[in-house]
């Protein structure tokens, strides 16, 4: 199936005094129609910021240095702001970690509602309030029809989640782009908003980017999944296969530091040190540092993403040079 978003080789800088950082460094990945790609790492692994770089939302002084931006074929990076913007609404949906940030607190969500709608969908007043109650009951929002005049702080956490999911699909966007929207909301908020992601993605064929730190919602969830690391893709491939039988060392720690019910371990993995700073990001494989199977070719020559069994990994261990690692 033809992909709906290709993300090729992207760069994104950040400009300073002291030189420029690379924070994105030759980003590449697909997502299909009804396909959920999740993206997962330890903080400043460049999740967010991979997701801000698609949709048109980096802070100056952030710039996609290189690479481009595919949505249904048509790139989308070299677009002037109010040409993004026509498409952030229209074919593109947002869902943010805190939802107060995409939320006006002086106006009632069915006013913010009815103008996402109406400014995106050829519907009358009427239509567009008809429109916004049933996406507040897909969303799961208990009697749609009075809590619609109401404020977002009338709302608790979950439901304004719930409220900034119905915003985000009001023009029925073909891609959704979700940062941490499960963060911070309880478990059963957590499975319902997971449930209508996956909804979402089967029955109505939009393509998802998922992004978060939390392994359970990315096992499930998601179809793919990239593991990020220091601005880079470490590995990338289906969610099984990735939590089951990780190829780089890092999604093997990764997955090692979650709690398994079903396995009788007194510890649990650790990750040894610290992600790089974007200024001291060290030569070679980033995570040559506290890889536990590093030899030298990781600390002098930077690995491409290659073939590792069923998945793609960044890592020398599988590039069937002969070498042993030491």
């Amino acid at each position: 199936m033809k992909p709906l978003l290709e993300v090729k080789k992207l760069r994104v800088e950040f400009p300073t005094r002291h030189g420029t950082l690379l924070a994105l460094d030759d980003i590449s990945f697909t997502i299909a129609p009804g396909e959920i790609l999740g993206v997962v790492g330890e903080s400043g692994a460049g999740k967010s910021l991979t997701g801000a770089a698609i949709i048109g939302l980096l802070e100056p002084p952030g710039r996609i240095a290189a690479g481009q931006v595919l949505l249904d074929g048509r790139r989308i990076d070299e677009l002037d702001a109010d040409a993004m913007r026509k498409i952030r609404g229209k074919q593109i949906g947002a869902v943010f970690q805190d939802p107060l940030t995409s939320l006006n607190p002086l106006y009632t969500v069915g006013r913010q509602l009815v103008e996402t709608i109406q400014t995106h969908l050829p519907l009358n007043a009427a239509q567009a309030r008809e429109r916004a109650i049933e996406l507040l009951r897909q969303t799961g929002i208990p009697a749609p029809e009075a809590r619609i005049d109401q404020y977002p702080h009338q709302f608790s956490g979950g439901m304004r989640q719930r409220v900034v999911i119905a915003l985000a699909l009001a023009a029925e966007p073909r891609l959704i782009v979700a940062d941490e929207p499960t963060t911070a909301l309880d478990v059963s908020i957590q499975a319902q908003i997971i449930a209508l992601l996956r909804h979402l993605a089967r029955e109505k064929g939009a393509a998802v980017m998922l992004v978060t730190h939390d392994m359970g919602v990315i096992a499930e969830t998601c179809d793919r999944v990239a593991v990020m690391y220091a601005g880079r893709i470490a590995e990338l491939g289906p969610v099984h296969e990735v939590i089951h039988a990780p190829a780089h060392p890092y999604s093997r720690g990764l997955m090692g530091s979650i709690p398994a019910m079903d396995e009788d371990r007194e510890r649990l993995l650790q990750i040894d040190g610290a992600m790089p700073r974007l200024n001291a990001i060290p030569r070679g494989c980033a995570f040559n540092p506290r890889c536990p199977q590093v030899f030298e070719r990781c600390r002098v020559e930077r690995p491409e993403l290659m073939p590792a069994g069923r998945t793609q990994a960044a890592c020398w261990l599988h590039a069937g040079a002969g070498e042993v690692p030491r």
